[in-house]
């Protein structure tokens, strides 16, 4: 079981699947094998549907969210479909198995108080302040974010973008900046390590690139010292999808922007969110 997890994970690397879900992927899948070894079951082809419902039944001692039961069963699904179409098993275990009820969370999206304090309490910094202000005024995300080169950025045309490269399951595209936007990079640039050889857009004063986690930890502080509570990086997302949804943007021409695969993505925040778009800085226009 073990071994052919291993290639399973080899594949999904093959194919491009984003490393966030080849890593979540592979421990569901370690915790399905440990539990099978319980039952001295070694060999796929011993694994039934009957073997896999109790599992599903097992693991809910560990109150896991409905969600996360759901990539479980994604994850079991998806090996034995990889296992049957080397016809190592004949069929899939765990395709009769029913997705847990997931009830649907509507996004946290900025207040306008909270929008203008996160931007007024980063301004103390510039590279931080820039942080937040791409990922507000682009609705791109924090893995996007940290991949920016300095050849990604389009400042002297007419119509300023941000290219973003394919990554994973992520489609390349580009995408409009603003005038706030544009202000704050060329600022961050005055101050950013002109020595550095490094592409990377947010770099450490070594010149080395700025890696998610201290980014995630930077705005995590900012929303701190703002008095911003209950907040994650990807509100700030959303703040952004929020707000194009309420000016009118069309929904596919957002959708396309943000890198939504499937336009139900971006319709899930239609008539759950009200936001005050009077007073807030103008987006680019989509």
């Amino acid at each position: 079981m073990d071994s052919y997890i291993i290639k399973f994970t080899k594949d999904l690397e093959d194919k491009g699947k984003s490393i966030h879900t080849i890593i979540a992927y592979k421990k569901d899948l370690e915790q399905l094998s440990e539990f099978l070894k319980t039952k001295k079951i070694i060999d796929p082809k011993d694994v039934t549907e009957e073997v896999l419902r109790e599992y599903f039944e097992d693991i809910k001692k560990y109150n896991l969210s409905a969600k996360t039961v759901s990539r479980k069963l994604n994850s079991s699904r998806t090996f034995f479909k990889y296992l049957q179409n080397l016809n190592v098993v004949s069929k899939n275990p765990a395709i009769l198995i029913t997705h847990p009820k997931i009830n649907p969370v509507i996004p946290r999206v900025l207040t306008e108080i909270e929008y203008r304090a996160l931007r007024d309490t980063a301004r103390s910094d510039q590279r931080t302040y820039l942080i937040i202000e791409i990922l507000l005024q682009t609705g791109i995300r924090i893995g996007e974010l940290c991949r920016i080169n300095m050849s990604d950025l389009k400042l002297n045309k007419k119509e300023p973008t941000l290219f973003i490269t394919a990554y994973g399951s992520t489609p390349e595209r580009e995408i409009p900046l603003n005038e706030q936007a544009v202000d704050a990079i060329k600022e961050y640039l005055t101050i950013r390590p002109q020595e550095s050889k490094c592409d990377n857009l947010f770099i450490t004063k070594n010149g080395n690139p700025l890696l998610v986690r201290n980014i995630r930890t930077s705005i995590d502080n900012t929303f701190k010292k703002a008095g911003i509570d209950n907040a994650k990086v990807n509100d700030l997302r959303n703040t952004f999808i929020a707000h194009h949804l309420a000016r009118g943007t069309n929904i596919f021409v957002l959708s396309r922007i943000i890198g939504h695969k499937r336009i139900a993505t971006t319709e899930k925040y239609l008539g759950k969110i009200q936001l005050n778009t009077e007073k807030l800085p103008v987006l680019p226009v989509l």
